[in-house]
């Protein structure tokens, strides 16, 4: 049994609102986290001494601690008990972040990026299910998860404004300054968080699969990157893809024969949640321009980390003002028009910067900015609405769990493809042969966006319309979250 939070006709109490913080600021912690490293990476590599393709493991490892474990996060959450799991990882989080704030190597630094994954991966699922089974359904729980899911947009906006300031006065602080507020958050969360009980034990966990899963994308990932400099048909690289293909064969044995699988592979038999989570990766593709874009203010023009996430912020505004006010847009043109319309959108801001130059001036950037936020605006809630349509209530929690898990793979893939592309592009060393390399890989995400497209509007002659899926508000705004 979980408490339920008090409330009077829809208006939160005292206690239900302090929990509702706690939730929101571990989200706020996660989004802010990713795009505030985002305008600090130049600064990590000239002070840790990293390369270009050392540094994208920043980024890829905590999207890749998020991504392979969300799937055992959910799970955990409802077998181990959901306040448990979400102050334990709170607390992991919390040490995480420290010791990257004091990381003396890259080695290190990613380590704790991919430990601050993993720990999103199990607040993620707990934050939202402790929300949707302790705020009585009605007016209580829609506030609750309208506000919760602003938090996650805004923490992402604010994230840019925020990183560029504490990069200004050193990168470390982007890691430390989050630590003492987690840490707060901690403590309120064991007093305000409801108590639950847990459903099962440990060995309701497909570990194994989980494990399979995220060393297969990290051993994807590294053999994307390394393949220029090795060479794409060398032993090494061909050797590696074989690994990969037989560590994720692996995965799709374990999950056909055991028990308790982590993915039930069934459920893709639903076209709708097969396309949304090939959106979802297409969408993420902004993570790799982002890389691309950051390097190219800091590297080229020599903008300071505040200028370039001050530079960006309008993509984030839009984000998170768009997020919060999708639900009644899908009643009126459906999730597949939307998210087609917001995928165009995107790839027509990836097209718009490929003619910036080394002395364009911002104003010609801002078309590309205001057009990422747009396009992130009206697709993202609609992929979360059809990836959960036309699934049984039982397996909500695993179609949930898979589109974000699609969201953090597909950034990074794109990521990694992107670095490789600028190392295998750059043939010499001065500004004009780096901005080429540059553009070449703006073509990485422009491609994503445009099979995203496709992916959506791809459909068998005797399968309804993608756009017509019936939802409510509640369930849009819920799944949004």
């Amino acid at each position: 049994m979980t408490a339920t939070l008090p409330f009077d006709a829809g208006r939160l109490s005292g206690r239900a609102r302090g929990a509702l913080l706690v939730l929101c600021a571990a989200l706020f912690l996660d989004a802010l986290d990713v795009s505030m490293i985002g305008v600090a990476l130049p600064s990590i590599r000239d002070d840790l001494g990293m390369s270009t393709s050392s540094l994208q493991w920043v980024v890829s490892a905590y999207v890749l601690g998020y991504g392979g474990f969300l799937l055992l996060g959910g799970r955990a959450a409802d077998l181990l008990g959901r306040r448990r799991v979400f102050l334990i990882a709170l607390a992991v989080f919390v040490v995480a972040s420290t010791l990257g704030g004091i990381a003396t190597s890259g080695a290190l630094l990613v380590i704790t990026r991919f430990v601050k994954g993993l720990s999103a991966a199990f607040t993620a699922p707990a934050g939202l299910s402790i929300i949707t089974t302790s705020f009585p359904e009605g007016p209580a729980r829609n506030k609750a998860l309208s506000v919760y899911t602003a938090t996650g947009a805004t923490g992402f906006s604010l994230g840019l404004v925020f990183g560029g300031l504490l990069t200004e006065v050193s990168w470390r602080l982007a890691f430390l300054i989050p630590a003492p507020v987690a840490l707060v958050a901690l403590v309120a969360g064991l007093r305000l968080v409801p108590r639950d009980k847990a459903a099962g034990r440990a060995a309701g966990f497909d570990l194994p699969g989980a494990v399979a899963l995220t060393g297969g994308m990290l051993l994807l990932v590294y053999t994307l990157v390394e393949a220029p400099s090795q060479g794409w048909g060398s032993v090494r690289t061909l050797g590696s893809l074989a690994a990969v293909a037989a560590i994720l064969a692996a995965f799709v044995w374990r999950e056909q024969r055991t028990a308790v699988p982590l993915v039930r592979l069934g459920i893709f038999r639903n076209s709708t949640l097969v396309r949304a989570n090939f959106a979802a990766m297409a969408l993420a593709a902004w993570i790799g321009f982002q890389f691309i874009a950051t390097l190219y203010m800091q590297q080229l023009r020599g903008w300071s980390s505040l200028e370039t996430g001050l530079a960006i912020f309008p993509a984030g505004a839009l984000v998170a003002l768009l997020s919060p006010r999708v639900a009644p847009l899908i009643y009126r043109f459906g999730v597949a028009r939307l998210t087609v319309a917001g995928l165009v959108s995107i790839a027509l801001a990836y097209v718009l910067f490929l003619p910036i130059g080394l002395d364009s001036a911002y104003a010609a950037m801002v078309p590309t900015f205001l057009l990422a936020g747009l396009g992130f605006g009206l697709a993202f809630g609609p992929i979360n609405v059809a990836a959960t349509s036309g699934v049984a209530p039982e397996e909500q929690g695993l179609a949930g769990g898979l589109v974000n898990t699609s969201f953090q793979l597909g950034a990074a893939l794109v990521l990694a493809i992107v670095t490789a592309v600028i190392n295998a592009s750059t043939t010499g060393s001065s500004p004009e042969d780096t901005l080429s390399a540059y553009h070449a890989a703006l073509y990485v995400p422009l491609a994503a966006a445009a099979l995203g497209v496709f992916a959506v509007l791809r459909r068998s002659p005797a399968q309804a319309p993608a756009e017509v899926v019936e939802v409510s508000v509640e369930e849009a705004l819920e799944e949004a979250a």
